[in-house]
């Protein structure tokens, strides 16, 4: 290998153009040689340039003109100590790990000299931030030319929108739709685990009439990446989502009923996903049969009683496994003629006693929000008996009340798919025989980051 060793290389004419080497050559600058640039010349090794240095910083270190630097603060904020700076001095540095905002790089100047002619230090705090700066003179010091607040990087987690409110826990993000929408998925994670949702679809109560409203049906699945405390009823099917929108119905509570011989209507069905949950099933008159028996839906409502005790109506139906509810209890005849109470989706509706109406079924809790709530409880039968309240399932279901007693008996609660509380005759004085169901909900869970 030949070797050239010269102080300055000039072109033979004033101004004129000197070329090196010809094209396709490749021309190699040894590790620690540095190109300076004098006076105001552009091009090749020009004032305000660095060189990035890949090894990535996790402690305090102080900086070197013309580099740029790669801040990890994954485990705790440190420092970037600036050199001394000359005009047309350069450094710079960016967030690696978009950590800033939790644990902030802070930029210290060198002695008392300024950055943006302020002598003080300053801290790069938000996430992905990346700072480039010039030295320009003792007035101003270090100006940052170029602040990029971005975090432009790969996604490996679901983004989506949609829902009434949009909250997170963890590493979760939880979709909460009280009405009608969409959940649009904008974009999927590269992993295809990340993608499996967890969701819980509550449909509407069933409103009451002598017989305890039964509770909307209840269906959730968890997926193994979104932590948290299910239901005894998860394990419904499993769902990898994609990039599209996913209609979600929430359903609504049913009235009450406003007529003695007639059942009271189910409530309507919650879905997204393809994943159903059927309305809970409208509770008994006291009229005739078949008016006195409970309707079948997610959970079945409360029956009465005509010629002896009529059941309640069958729950989980349509048959869904796990069971998305369960039976309405039986009416009572004789004595005080009490109702049963609406099924839940934990418990069956109870049984009217001889003094009372039958209690709703309980409900189920999930902690898929991220606290513990417990939905779908059946609402309590009504009964000629003049105390009360009979009580309703927990998870929302309302009281059932005694003959007269109207105060103590409650609707379904909102969002929760209880059933309505029953009321076994309206009175002397007539009046309202039933109270509404409640709507329904619908939960989506993912990790989003």
């Amino acid at each position: 290998m030949s070797e050239v060793k010269v102080n300055k290389i000039s072109p033979r004419t004033a101004c004129g153009t000197t070329t090196l080497g010809d094209s396709g050559d490749t021309f190699t600058i040894p590790a620690g040689v540095t190109i300076s640039n004098s006076g105001t010349a552009s091009g090749f090794g020009s004032t305000g340039e660095v060189s990035w240095d890949t090894t990535v910083k996790t402690s305090t270190i102080t900086g070197v003109a013309g580099v740029g630097y790669f801040a990890n603060t994954t485990g705790g904020a440190f420092a970037l100590n600036l050199p001394a700076g000359t005009a047309g001095s350069s450094i710079a540095v960016a967030d690696y790990a978009g950590t800033f905002q939790t644990n902030a790089l802070t930029i210290t100047p060198n002695g008392s000299q300024k950055i943006g002619g302020i002598a003080a230090s300053i801290d790069l705090s938000t996430e992905g931030q990346s700072a480039f700066f010039v030295y320009v003179d003792n007035t101003q010091g270090w100006i940052n030319i170029i602040d990029s607040t971005s975090n432009v990087r790969g996604n490996d987690s679901i983004v989506a929108t949609g829902g009434n409110t949009v909250t997170t826990c963890g590493n979760c993000k939880i979709h909460t739709f009280t009405g009608p929408g969409t959940f649009t998925v904008c974009s999927v994670s590269t992993s295809a685990s990340n993608n499996v949702v967890s969701y819980m679809v509550v449909a509407g109560g069933a409103g009451s009439g002598a017989g305890g409203g039964g509770a909307g049906g209840f269906r959730e699945f968890k997926s193994p990446v979104t932590p948290y405390t299910a239901s005894p009823l998860e394990g419904a099917t499993p769902i990898t989502v994609t990039a599209q929108g996913y209609p979600v119905v929430v359903g609504a509570g049913s009235a009450g009923q406003t007529c003695n011989s007639n059942p009271s209507s189910n409530g309507s069905p919650s879905s997204v996903f393809g994943i159903t949950s059927a309305g809970g099933g409208g509770s008994a008159g006291f009229g005739g049969a078949p008016a006195a028996t409970g309707i079948p839906g997610g959970s079945g409502g409360g029956g009465t009683r005509n010629a002896g005790p009529q059941p309640g109506g069958n729950g989980n139906d349509p048959s869904t496994s796990p069971a998305q509810g369960n039976n309405g209890g039986a009416g009572y005849e004789g004595g005080n003629y009490g109702s049963g109470g609406g099924g839940g989706a934990g418990a069956v509706g109870g049984n009217s006693p001889s003094s009372a109406g039958g209690t709703g079924g309980a409900g189920v809790a999930t902690s898929i929000t991220g606290a513990s709530v417990t939905r779908a409880g059946g609402g309590g039968g009504g009964s000629r008996c003049a105390s009360g309240p009979n009580a309703g399932g927990a998870g929302g279901g309302g009281n059932g009340s005694g003959n007269g007693n109207t105060s103590n008996q409650t609707a379904g609660t909102i969002n929760t798919g209880g059933g309505g509380g029953g009321k076994e005759n309206p009175g002397p004085s007539g009046g309202v025989l039933g109270v509404a169901g409640g709507s329904g909900i619908v939960v989506i869970r993912y990790k989003y980051q």
